[in-house]
């Protein structure tokens, strides 16, 4: 094994992988898949979850009527029930400028250490993973697969990623919804410093084609409480362009628009019916996946 493979193990969180190895990662939303897994599939089985009662057509097989139903009404009716099966989870990094802010930690690396961590969870449970590197228009794209190799394969991919690209964080989403053509969990990690709207529009084309979203807002620290004490240059990331100005005189203006931009992202996850989750970069790994592994369900706001 090569010393970049080797360091790029060491981007998955094991207090993590302690944490949840034993429960697995549950999708919400029906899935399509080749094997038996744990995420409902869209497709009927012969699973132990009872999904419903369907009227006997002649010729049907028998061994699924139910005889107690039949005693009671005089009518023949089958059962029904939901197929288990793998999902096929594809990981998204933003790879623009702006995630390279973070005083002791950046953003993007914060990012590679989350989703680094889910790749390993995701195939050690059986499921098929996949990995989109989101830099403007030189995204890098990996199938998902569920191969021995897949891990090594694409922690290599985010261990080498560069925080250097353009910010184009909306058109990459809507290239990324079309390229998979079946239904598929989707992980998005970003600062989404970009129009809210735009990025809701972006949401629902992933949710028009039926894949299931799942956001992870990064924040650093100073972002969310803005404590500068003297005068200070802030310099965009992504352009270059600086203002000089005392923190005092624009602090209260500041956080009001943060507020608004996280208010009208978990906006617009409801109207989509996905999960957002805003984690400042401070914390453990462990404690930012808690709310995706235990229990997961649309909208998380911590």
């Amino acid at each position: 094994m090569g010393k970049s493979s080797l360091k790029s193990l060491d981007l998955i969180d094991h207090q993590a992988v302690a944490k949840f190895s034993g429960n697995p990662i549950v999708s919400y939303l029906t899935k399509e898949g080749s094997i038996s897994g744990h995420h409902r599939s869209n497709h009927k089985g012969s699973s132990i979850e009872f999904s419903e009662y369907r009227e006997y057509s002649p010729g049907e097989d028998l061994r699924k009527l139910d005889w107690r139903v039949m005693a009671r009404t005089d009518r023949l009716f089958l059962k029904e029930f939901e197929a288990e099966t793998n999902l096929r989870c594809y990981l998204c990094l933003d790879c623009s400028k702006s995630m390279r802010f973070g005083e002791i930690c950046s953003k993007f690396e914060f990012g590679k250490r989350i989703l680094s961590t889910l790749c390993y969870l995701f195939l050690k449970q059986g499921d098929a993973v996949g990995l989109n590197l989101l830099s403007g228009k030189k995204n890098i794209e990996i199938k998902a697969k569920r191969n021995p190799d897949q891990l090594k394969f694409i922690l290599e991919r985010i261990y080498k990623a560069k925080a250097n690209g353009d910010q184009e964080l909306i058109p990459s989403l809507h290239r990324v919804a079309e390229s998979v053509e079946r239904r598929a969990l989707f992980i998005a990690v970003s600062d989404f410093l970009d129009d809210s709207d735009e990025i809701t529009r972006a949401i629902h084309h992933l949710r028009d084609r039926n894949h299931e979203v799942i956001l992870f807002h990064l924040l650093d620290p100073q972002e969310v409480d803005f404590n500068f004490k003297r005068p200070t240059r802030f310099i965009d990331i992504e352009t270059g362009s600086s203002i000089l100005t005392h923190p005092r005189d624009i602090r209260e203006q500041y956080l009001i628009e943060l507020e608004n931009h996280k208010n009208e992202l978990i906006e617009g996850c409801l109207e989509s019916n996905c999960s957002y989750n805003d984690l400042i970069t401070n914390i453990s790994v462990s404690t930012a996946l808690q709310s995706l592994l235990q229990n997961q369900t649309p909208i998380k706001n911590k």
